[in-house]
C-alpha cells in the first residue's frame, strides 16, 4: 500500500490518498505495459509527477486499489531540430530542463510559469502559465505542436492505445489533451515550437495604489512580461516592466523569485520579510535566466539546514492558495471592491502581504477546450493555514473569503486548474464553452474512466460536487457557509454577509 501527497504534504480537505502500487516507466514501451496491464485489470489510474506540486487532489486515484504512474524517469530529450526551431521531450521532462535544453539550441521558450519545479506532463494537466498578453500569450501550452497519449485500448488494441495528436491530425483531441486533469491518459511526449534566444529588460518600480484599477487594464499591452504585486494594506503596488531587447544587449542577469529561493528553515519558522534596497536596474539578461527560477529544490543534503519554504519536513509555510483569473473587462470593478474592503479595515489584507502580496499576471484566450476563456488578469492570493487544526478560524478571514467568492459569483473568474480551495470549482464547467466537447474526447480516449475519480468526475460536472457541507467547512473553503455552524461559533466565528459584496457569506468575528 503506498500514500501519495503534494509537495505541501496535505490536500484541501486533509484526505489522506491511497494506491496499491507505484509503477516507474523508464520508456513509453515501459509506459505501454503498464496502462495495457492495468487496463486489462479493470484498475483506476492516476500519474505523479517528480515534485507534484498541484494543491487539488489531481494525484489522487479512488479508494486503495488504484496503481499511480510516476514520469519521473520519463525525463529524456526525444528530438531537438534547431533549424525548425522544435524540441520533443519526454512528459516527466522539467520545466527547469526544458529551459536548458532549449537553450543548448540557442532557442528559449517565449512564456512559462515562474517556478521551474513543475514537469511538461504538470504543466499540461493543469494549463500553468506566465504573465503576457503578447504573440499567443502566456500559457505553456499554446506553444506545444504535438502530443503523444498512452490510453486505455480494447481487446483488439491490446488493452492500450499510442495517439499522436496534432491540430492538422486531430484538432478536437489536441485541443481537449492540451488541458487534460490527467483524465485523457498518460501524456508520453510533448513537442514545443521554440523561439530564438532573446534577453529581456527588467525593472521593477513601486507606485501608489491610488490609479490601479486603470493601471491593470492596459499595463500588460505596453509591456510583454509585465506582472504586478499588490500590497493593498499599503496602497502600493510594485510594476514589473519587462520587455524584449536585442540579443547582443550587454548584459547577463538573473532573476531568482525570492520565495523559491533556498531559506533557512529556522528563519522560515518565523516568517520574515526583507525589505533591502535594490538600485542596479534596468536588469538585462538571456530569457533562459529570466523567465523561471526555484533554486530551493538545489538545496544541498544538509538535514534541512535549508529548504523550500512550503517543505512539509519543517516548520515553515502552510497556506491557502486561491488563484482565480479576472476577465480584463472586470478588472477594474474588482480592485476598487477590494481596495473599498481594504478602507473599511486597513489592516485586513495584511495577511496577503506577509507571503509577498498579490501576484498578478496576464493570460489571453486559449482555444484549449479547458484553457483560459478570455483576456485575464490572474490574481494569485497565498495566505495562512492552520497547520494542526482545520477548525482554527483565521484572523480577517471574512475579508480574503469575501474576494474569493466576489471573484467567482460577481466577476466570472476561472480557477487555476493546480491550485485553489475546493470552493473555486463548484459548478466550474460551466464557465467553459468547450466542456461538452472536451467530455466527448475523454469518452472516446477513456471510454471506461479509467484515469477519472471522484474528484475529476465532481468538477468536471459528471457526479457529485466538490463542495463538503459539514461542521467549519468554510473555515478551509470546503463550503461557503449558510450557518454559523460552517465556521466557528464557539470561537466567536459566525456566517454573515459581505461587506462590499453582500451575496457572500463569510465567516465573520462577531463581538461578544
Amino acid at each position: 500500500m503506498c500514500t501519495v501527497t503534494n509537495s505541501y504534504g496535505a490536500f484541501p480537505d486533509r484526505s489522506i490518498c491511497e494506491a496499491a502500487k507505484v509503477e516507474y516507466p523508464k520508456t513509453e514501451a515501459e509506459l505501454v505495459s503498464v496502462v495495457a496491464a492495468a487496463t486489462r485489470a479493470g484498475q483506476k489510474m492516476r500519474v505523479v509527477t517528480r515534485y507534484s506540486h498541484s494543491i487539488p487532489k489531481l494525484v489522487c486515484t479512488d479508494g486503495k486499489d488504484g496503481i499511480l504512474i510516476s514520469t519521473k524517469f520519463l525525463n529524456n530529450v526525444v528530438r531537438a531540430d534547431r533549424e525548425a526551431k522544435t524540441l520533443t521531450v519526454e512528459s516527466g521532462v522539467t520545466l527547469r530542463q526544458l529551459i536548458g535544453e532549449a537553450a543548448k539550441l540557442e532557442l528559449a521558450l517565449p512564456y512559462a510559469p515562474y517556478w521551474w519545479g513543475l514537469t511538461v506532463g504538470g504543466i499540461m494537466g493543469t494549463g500553468a502559465h506566465g504573465s503576457s498578453l503578447w504573440g499567443k500569450g502566456s500559457v505553456v501550452h499554446d506553444y506545444v505542436t504535438e502530443i503523444r497519449i498512452v490510453s486505455p485500448g480494447s481487446v483488439s488494441d491490446g488493452y492500450v492505445k499510442v495517439r499522436v495528436l496534432s491540430e492538422s491530425m486531430n484538432p478536437e483531441a489536441f485541443q481537449a489533451a492540451k488541458v487534460s486533469l490527467g483524465v485523457l491518459g498518460v501524456i508520453s511526449q510533448v513537442t514545443f515550437v521554440l523561439q530564438p534566444m532573446f534577453k529581456r529588460s527588467l525593472t521593477y518600480v513601486m507606485r501608489k495604489d491610488s490609479d490601479f484599477g486603470d493601471q491593470a487594464v492596459t499595463f500588460g499591452e505596453n509591456h510583454e512580461f509585465a506582472d504586478f504585486i499588490w500590497l493593498p494594506s499599503q496602497g502600493r503596488v510594485v510594476y514589473r516592466m519587462d520587455d524584449r531587447v536585442p540579443f547582443n544587449t550587454s548584459g547577463d542577469g538573473l532573476f531568482e523569485f525570492f520565495p523559491f529561493r533556498p531559506q533557512l528553515s529556522t528563519a522560515l519558522a518565523v516568517n520574515r520579510l526583507v525589505g533591502l534596497i535594490f538600485t542596479g536596474y534596468p536588469v538585462i539578461g538571456s530569457q533562459d535566466r529570466m523567465m523561471s527560477s526555484g533554486s530551493c529544490l538545489d538545496s544541498i543534503q544538509d538535514g534541512l539546514i535549508t529548504a523550500c519554504p512550503w517543505d512539509p519536513r519543517i516548520n515553515g509555510e502552510f497556506f491557502h492558495q486561491t488563484t482565480l483569473s479576472v476577465p480584463l473587462t472586470h478588472v477594474k470593478d474588482f480592485i476598487n471592491d477590494i481596495k473599498a474592503l481594504v478602507k473599511i479595515e486597513p489592516k485586513s489584507l495584511c495577511v496577503l502581504e506577509g507571503s509577498n502580496g498579490i501576484l498578478m499576471r496576464y493570460v489571453t484566450s486559449s482555444p484549449a477546450f479547458l484553457g483560459k476563456e478570455k483576456k485575464a488578469l490572474d490574481f494569485d492570493l497565498t495566505y495562512y493555514r492552520s497547520k494542526d487544526d482545520p477548525l482554527t478560524p483565521r484572523l480577517y478571514e471574512d475579508y480574503v473569503e469575501e474576494i474569493e467568492q466576489m471573484a467567482l459569483l460577481k466577476y466570472e473568474a476561472l480557477p487555476h486548474w493546480g491550485k485553489n480551495r475546493n470552493i473555486a470549482f463548484d459548478g466550474v464547467i460551466r464557465k467553459y464553452k468547450n466542456a461538452n466537447a472536451f467530455l466527448k474526447v475523454k469518452e472516446r480516449l477513456d471510454p471506461l474512466g479509467l484515469f477519472s475519480t471522484e474528484w475529476t468526475d465532481q468538477i468536471l460536472g459528471l457526479k457529485g460536487n466538490v463542495t463538503i457541507v459539514k461542521q467549519g467547512c468554510a473555515l478551509e473553503g470546503l463550503c461557503i457557509c449558510s450557518e454559523d455552524s460552517h465556521c466557528a461559533p464557539n470561537k466567536g466565528y459566525m456566517c454573515r454577509p459581505g461587506k462590499v459584496y453582500r451575496e457572500a457569506r463569510v465567516c465573520t468575528r462577531v463581538s461578544a
